[in-house]
């Protein structure tokens, strides 16, 4: 959720270069947040059975979190008042940290489910403070870049920092690859504590904002739908791609490497999105869901092998890639007046979803099959499209 702090001038008594030290601090502190978030994607299978769980159960890791951040980003913000936004950041970075190291250490899962609740009150209250801080920390004329940078921190944690960390854990083990992201938790706060400002608390978005942006707005209620389908279906069916790939004869040290593919496919899907959304915004979200529905459908039909399974999910990543600067985009898009509580209706959702896809896949798994996880992403994915291709129709959302 966005805070909008009005009436503060921006990066007052600093130098630009420590405002922009300021802003990679923050960034990294985002980046670990997400990482930490989706981490269990790719360590579903190593953690179920060292704790005696199945698959399905284990995907509650991802669950969890994803709710608890849905929640937790307004009532953080309110909860903080007048505390100085540095201090709040680095006490929820805090929290990430020793909740990442806690499960690295835990011997049974419900020390991890207690644990993961506590990263996703970190994830909620870090991101919707972290939303709207770049204005407190750079020159005006600077703001939305730095906003872009520390948003992008989530993009590349999507797309990077989960293939990493499950490369990590096929390495070295899954505990490790939890105490590896608590580590960079801890350096983020390190850098934040001395690269940061102190960041005296302005006026904070009021709940009443946000019914109104959405019952107001047809544009972004068409947007808040896309996310749904969009990312409910993308963490429906690759929050379970570990046991899918395994069960089609991929090995276990070859999946790090294939979700290490995914995400640089996602970067490169991210930076082809921020060129064309400019232009072809409603064109390049019709793109997106086409790209990620043909990515599971092939995942399900085709017989892979890892040369297969990799340009299968070269396709997936650049889909989901483009996902995140594509449907932000289109939100500010449609409430240029109010972008602000547009933007915390979107994060809202974005969590919402994740947790819901991981939820709905988990039971797909333990009650119909593995397989099941990318047929059910992909009918969601593809009412996206029809979505989209209506809201073009009746003239609703965002420009074309």
């Amino acid at each position: 959720m966005t805070t909008v702090e009005t009436g503060v001038p921006a990066a007052t008594g600093q130098s630009p270069l420590k405002g922009w030290l300021a802003v990679l601090a923050v960034t990294l502190g985002i980046f670990s947040l997400m990482t930490s978030e989706l981490l269990p994607v790719g360590l579903l299978t190593p953690v179920g059975t060292a704790l005696d769980v199945s698959e399905g159960t284990a995907g509650l890791m991802v669950t969890v979190p994803g709710l608890v951040a849905a929640v937790s980003a307004p009532l953080v913000t309110v909860a903080a008042g007048r505390i100085d936004r540095r201090i709040v950041l680095v006490v929820l970075m805090g929290l990430m940290g020793a909740a990442n190291l806690a499960s690295a250490f835990a011997t049974s899962f419900s020390v991890v489910l207690v644990a993961r609740f506590l990263i996703g009150v970190s994830v909620g209250g870090f991101w919707s403070i972290a939303g709207g801080i770049a204005l407190r920390l750079v020159p005006a004329k600077h703001v939305a870049r730095a906003t872009a940078v520390i948003f992008g921190g989530v993009e590349t944690a999507s797309v990077l920092g989960v293939p990493t960390g499950t490369f990590l854990g096929d390495l070295s083990g899954w505990r490790t690859a939890f105490a590896a992201v608590g580590g960079l938790g801890l350096v983020s706060l390190i850098c934040m504590l001395f690269l940061m400002p102190k960041i005296p608390a302005g006026r904070s978005l009021t709940f009443s904002a946000l019914p109104k942006v959405f019952q107001g707005n047809a544009g972004v209620r068409i947007g808040i739908a896309l996310t749904f389908l969009v990312i409910t279906g993308h963490f429906l069916a690759y929050t379970f791609v570990r046991p899918v790939l395994q069960g089609d004869g991929v090995k276990d040290h070859s999946i790090g490497v294939l979700l290490l593919t995914f995400g640089v496919a996602g970067i490169c899907g991210n930076f082809i999105a921020g060129a064309l959304a400019t232009r072809r915004l409603r064109h390049c979200v019709m793109g997106i869901s086409a790209v990620l529905t043909s990515g599971m459908v092939l995942l399900a039909v085709v017989d892979t092998g890892v040369l297969s399974a990799g340009a299968v999910l070269v396709l997936w990543g650049l889909g989901y890639g483009a996902v995140p600067v594509t449907f932000q985009s289109w939100i500010l898009d449609a409430a240029p007046d109010a972008p602000e509580a547009a933007t915390s209706l979107y994060v809202s959702a974005f969590n919402l979803s994740i947790a819901l896809g991981a939820l709905f896949g988990g039971f797909a798994v333990d009650g119909v099959g593995t397989t099941s996880v990318l047929w059910f992403g992909a009918a969601l994915t593809l009412l996206a499209l029809f979505l989209v291709g209506g809201a073009r129709r009746t003239g609703s959302g965002a420009r074309p």
